[in-house]
This record gives structure tokens, sequence and C-alpha cells, in this order.
């Protein structure tokens, strides 16, 4: 008979071991925020992940977007903000569909 502890043990000598793409799945996705002020994209942040967050922040009096044709359209109304979840990897030039010379760029990492 094997003892609860001794499977409790392999256990977690098991998971402690998890490294490359399964431990990377396991971890959670990070917060990162781009602000939309003065009529232009503030700073976007280095790091950013598949499966991070990007929250879009509106402070300006009129409506923005965060868009890129075909891959994702974030609607953002004047003083709030929106969500949105990195979904794949690659370069992605952002504009405002309101305001095309609104433009900025990231990189999302698998």
């Amino acid at each position: 008979m094997i003892s609860r502890t001794w499977v409790a043990a392999a256990a977690a000598a098991s998971a402690s071991l998890m490294v490359g793409p399964a431990a990377e799945a396991a971890a959670e996705p990070r917060v990162h925020t781009i602000v939309m002020t003065t009529m232009r994209f503030g700073p976007v942040p280095a790091g950013i992940r598949t499966g991070d967050i990007i929250v879009w922040v509106n402070r300006d009096m009129v409506p923005h977007t965060a868009t890129v044709s075909g891959i994702f359209d974030v609607d953002v109304p004047a003083r709030q903000s929106r969500r949105m979840r990195v979904t794949r990897a690659g370069s992605f030039a952002f504009y405002c569909r309101y305001h095309p010379t609104m433009r900025s760029s990231f990189s999302a990492t698998r």
C-alpha cells in the first residue's frame, strides 16, 4: 500500500519540475494599460503576451477606438475604459477609426 504522504510528495515534486509551454500556460495573464489622451495613444507597455489583457483607457471628451482591421476593434466611449484579451502573437499597428491620425503599435509574443 502506498502512503498518502508519499503520493502527496510525489505530486508536489512533479509539479515543481513543470517547465516549458505547460508551465507558461499556467501563468496568470498580466494586465497592461494603454491610455488615450489629448488625441493620442500613450506609451505602449513592453512584454505583452498572448492571453494578457489590455485595458484601453480613454481620458478624452470624445470617443476613440483601438482598431486593427480584421483582428480587433475596441470602441472606447469618452472618459471610459474597455478590456480586451490578446489572442494571437504578432505585431499590431492600431489606429482610431474616428481619428485616423491616432496611431501606435504593439507586439505580442506567445
